[in-house]
């Protein structure tokens, strides 16, 4: 059953990698702090909408140190399109401050320190040391589990049960391409309403009867 999967798993890749074989980080950054604060902003909030934000938050402070002179009100008033605003504004003012006091104003290069970090979750930590640093992990939003699920490829009970099943299925290597890779695919091909499995490339591939079994 196992070896089933995990053939079908890399079809998939193949599929995907004959799509997207170039796979641009989709928030706009130029280093490892400023795709922090963008992937923190992303939460609830289209990649898009947070790349209209980001330029003006990021003129006044793409640095701790700058964004600690702004108050938490000043931070909130730039983001507010991104939803959330009161919680969001909160932790990039904090997170910025332990980042100048325990790691000398620079992003960690290590999951637990950055889990550490206000709002900073296991799939924000997952994005940072995939993107900034190019550490193997797997980010598993509600787009990539969403996808595993109708593939089959995990039995979808939560996002970190997916992320333990596609961290099996596939080697290392492919982790941090793949998972962009999906993004895109489900955005273009697969998205969760409206969907045409006969005219979706990975769908209309395997059929109902190997795809959703």
């Amino acid at each position: 059953m196992m070896s089933q999967k995990k053939e079908k798993a890399l079809e998939i890749s193949t599929i995907l990698e004959k799509l997207y074989p170039e796979t641009p980080i989709p928030l706009d950054h130029k280093d490892s702090y400023t795709l922090l604060i963008a992937v923190l902003l992303s939460a609830q909030c289209t990649d898009a909408r947070v790349n209209t934000i980001t330029p003006l938050l990021f003129s006044k402070a793409d640095n701790p140190y700058d964004m600690i002179k702004l108050s938490v009100e000043e931070i909130r008033s730039i983001i507010k399109p991104c939803g959330l605003s009161p919680r969001k504004s909160r932790a990039i003012f904090e997170l910025s401050e332990i980042l100048i006091k325990k790691h000398q104003g620079e992003v960690p290069e290590s999951f637990e320190y950055l889990e550490e970090l206000p709002g900073v979750g296991h799939k924000t930590a997952s994005v940072v040391m995939a993107q900034a640093f190019g550490v193997p992990a797997f980010p598993v939003d509600t787009h990539i589990h969403r996808l595993a699920y109708r593939w089959k490829l995990t039995n979808g009970k939560n996002v970190d049960q997916t992320e333990k099943d596609l961290k099996r299925l596939y080697p290392k290597e492919l982790w941090n391409k793949l998972h962009l890779q999906i993004i895109f695919f489900g955005r273009e091909y697969c998205p969760a309403r409206g969907h045409k499995p006969e005219s979706c490339p990975i769908c209309s591939k395997f059929g109902r009867k190997t795809l959703f079994k």
